[in-house]
């Protein structure tokens, strides 16, 4: 892996003005997503990892935006 890469990973990266919209877009839909599955998934381990997972998809979702925006 490139030093450039590790930077890139481990830097902070400041919001682009037009960014915000983007965050709160993912959140809105995962937030969508979760409803569903809280609704329709039965209490137990596999709901909750379901869960964890969707917020590992937007973290890294914004994370790809924070880091890759143009």
């Amino acid at each position: 892996m490139e030093e450039k890469d590790i930077l890139n990973r481990f830097v902070y990266h400041k919001p682009k003005e037009d960014d915000a919209m983007k965050f709160v877009t993912i959140r809105q839909q995962a937030k969508q997503f979760a409803d569903i599955i809280n609704g329709v998934v039965p209490e137990g381990r596999e709901k909750s990892l379901a869960i964890t997972k969707l917020e590992e998809v937007v973290m890294w979702a914004n994370a790809g935006i924070a880091r890759r925006g143009e």
